[in-house]
């Protein structure tokens, strides 16, 4: 199981998906659960399994978002330099002098560096300040707008993504990417769903592969209407915490489980479903912890106001530095995540989702 893991989370990692160009994601996801049907919407999200629901029972939606932060193109520039959008939320000092992926109309992948003024060029006053977003740009190596446009067919509106490359440290299981907010989401969904191909459950599950979380949880608004789910699992590449907090006040960390969350800048969680939740994984020895957060929001804050209320549960597997080109993230803290909500799934009942 953690080889299949790993090499999945290597092959969604290194796929570009910017918000609103889930395409290449939404085809690998496919091709690991052809066992089910599809449906995939106009904002860009994939339903698995959405026709193949039993009505007699109640239904569970597995949501992850397909997208990652990225930016896109706003200008191309008489030197062939490019300036850019953020899509997402970024931090303007993680942004400079990093290596970035531009795609275009046809497909094609171009590398670029967003710029950063060497200081032999800075006055007094650059130096001792952030660049702001207008200051950067991105050099493709070109040297005209012709050669930028013409050669590597670069326009307005193409997506671009961090240049990247998933790595793994076997001594210390602890996986290096881009984009684990949220493909680790998406491995972890795929997993789940694969292990219930063939077998009884008393409750439906669906994929919700929900594209545009970035940019405002754009997807799982859409998502939430279309599925109308009982209960809906959320998994999220969690912001981890534990680089920077010692160890008494960390509880985001790699190693220590899957995170729990109980409120965020969009959602108070249900204290009944984190109680059903933590039950659950006491009994299996599935390691967890519990963070309260006050700013940042999951797709969960979407569905728990939808219809006439859907209670959720968010599955956090901790991620350092997220939100940047290089995150850290624990093959066994992904593997508690799946196993606890694989084992919320067997428990589930329309009687114990009605007590939420």
């Amino acid at each position: 199981m953690k080889k299949r893991l790993i090499n999945l989370a290597e092959e969604l990692t290194n796929t570009f998906g910017a918000p609103g160009f889930e395409d290449e994601v939404i085809e690998k996801i496919k091709s690991h659960l052809e066992f089910l049907d599809f449906e995939r919407d106009s904002m860009n999200n994939l339903y698995a399994g959405l026709a193949q629901r039993d009505t007699s029972k109640p239904t569970v939606a597995l949501d992850c978002h397909t997208d990652e932060v990225g930016f896109i193109v706003e200008n191309i520039n008489r030197n062939g330099s490019i300036n850019f959008l953020q899509l997402g939320g970024w931090y303007i000092g993680n942004i400079p002098a990093s290596s970035v992926v531009i795609k275009n109309e046809k497909g094609e992948k171009y590398l670029g560096t967003v710029t950063s003024k060497p200081p032999h060029f800075m006055n007094e006053e650059e130096k001792g300040r952030l660049p702001k977003m207008s200051e950067l740009t991105i050099d493709i190596g070109t040297s005209s707008y012709e050669e930028t446009t013409e050669l590597y067919g670069i326009e307005i509106g193409n997506p671009i993504v961090p240049d990247v490359k998933f790595t793994y440290d076997e001594k210390i299981g602890v996986m290096r990417a881009k984009a684990f907010d949220n493909r680790l989401g998406c491995v972890a969904a795929i997993e789940v769903l694969s292990s219930l191909k063939d077998r009884k459950s008393n409750v439906n599950v669906v994929g919700a592969f929900a594209s545009q979380e970035e940019v405002g949880l754009r997807g799982a608004q859409v998502a939430a209407y279309r599925v109308k789910p009982d209960f809906a699992i959320v998994f999220e590449g969690s912001p981890a915490d534990d680089s920077f907090k010692d160890s008494s006040s960390a509880h985001g960390a790699l190693k220590k489980g899957v995170q729990l969350r109980v409120v965020d800048g969009a959602m108070i969680s249900n204290p009944r479903v984190l109680r059903f939740a933590k039950e659950i994984a006491k009994k299996r020895g599935i390691k967890y912890q519990v963070i309260a957060r006050e700013k940042g929001a999951t797709n969960g804050g979407k569905y728990h106001i939808s219809e006439t209320g859907i209670p959720v549960l968010v599955l956090g597997i901790p991620t350092r530095y997220i939100h940047t080109h290089y995150s850290y993230a624990s093959i066994d803290d992904l593997i508690s995540a799946i196993d606890l909500a694989k084992g919320i799934i067997e428990e589930l009942t329309m009687d114990i989702i009605k007590s939420f």
